[in-house]
């Protein structure tokens, strides 16, 4: 317990490096270019117009109590856009400190700040981007209203699963590097596998019954309520995720902990 107090000790007193990594990753991604950081906002501005306006005239795909010929435009942005924030972290993850090898060898400072500014950076991606959504619905005349406030508890406890989750396969990827390459297999396969583009009656009911299992079905899904039918998610349909997120956290720091030390000779 007491390392764990001062890592988050040693995390906070290094709060301005991680600020200045955040500010650093964005300077870097976008230098060179003409547009600068106004590319942050086109990129998923366009992609945004692309599902909501396009997508939904060449689909036409109907959804239950909604005559809207922008549905199921909404319904694929309404999930599509928090499962690209978990897979962004997801597969950044595993590679973070055999990214930063040369930082690490040469600077001492703490390693849990990476996966801090890991976080840090996507978040602030998800926020513009989900802003612009909301935005679009704004002026298209189909906000949901308030509920919309129901994304924030449901990022969070998705996050802390994602955060968990990648630090552990972050640590024990530096001692066996093909972990990183499973997991960007794995998560082709699970997007199909979650209800983001297709209804769950457009699939047989045998591939129904094996959707529950998947933690990611629940999010999307309140996702997906919250834009289309204003409704609020339900506490109780995610009280096991709450509880297997704070499971998450606890074995990947548990992990991070026991690896750190062996990092850098590893690296």
């Amino acid at each position: 317990m007491g390392d764990f107090k001062g890592r988050l000790i040693a995390l906070y007193q290094y709060r301005g490096f991680v600020v200045s990594m955040v500010a650093r990753e964005f300077r870097s991604r976008y230098m060179g270019s003409l547009l600068g950081c106004i590319w942050s906002i086109l990129n998923p501005l366009a992609l945004i117009i692309i599902y909501t306006v396009i997508f939904s005239r060449v689909m036409q795909a109907k959804l239950p109590g909604i005559d809207d010929t922008m549905a199921y435009g909404l319904f694929v942005c309404a999930g599509l856009l928090p499962w690209l924030f978990f897979v962004e972290l997801l597969s950044r993850f595993p590679n973070i400190f055999i990214e930063q090898a040369a930082l690490l060898k040469k600077v001492s400072f703490p390693r849990i700040t990476l996966p801090v500014i890991a976080l840090c950076t996507a978040t602030i991606n998800f926020i513009i981007i989900l802003s612009l959504l909301m935005l679009f619905l704004l002026v298209t005349g189909r906000f949901p209203g308030w509920v919309v406030l129901g994304y924030i508890p449901l990022i969070i406890v998705q996050q802390m699963f994602v955060v968990g989750f990648g630090v552990m396969l972050a640590s024990v990827n530096v001692f066996f590097r093909d972990i990183g390459q499973f997991i960007n297999v794995v998560l082709q396969f699970w997007f199909w596998f979650t209800p983001i583009v297709y209804l769950k009656t457009m699939i047989p009911e045998r591939a129904q019954a094996l959707l529950p299992f998947n933690p990611m079905t629940a999010f999307v899904e309140a996702y997906q309520n919250i834009i289309l039918y204003s409704r609020w998610p339900d506490p109780t349909d995610f009280i096991l995720h709450f509880i297997g997120a704070v499971i998450a956290l606890f074995v990947g720091f548990f992990v991070f902990h026991k690896l750190a030390d062996e990092m850098v000779d590893e690296l």
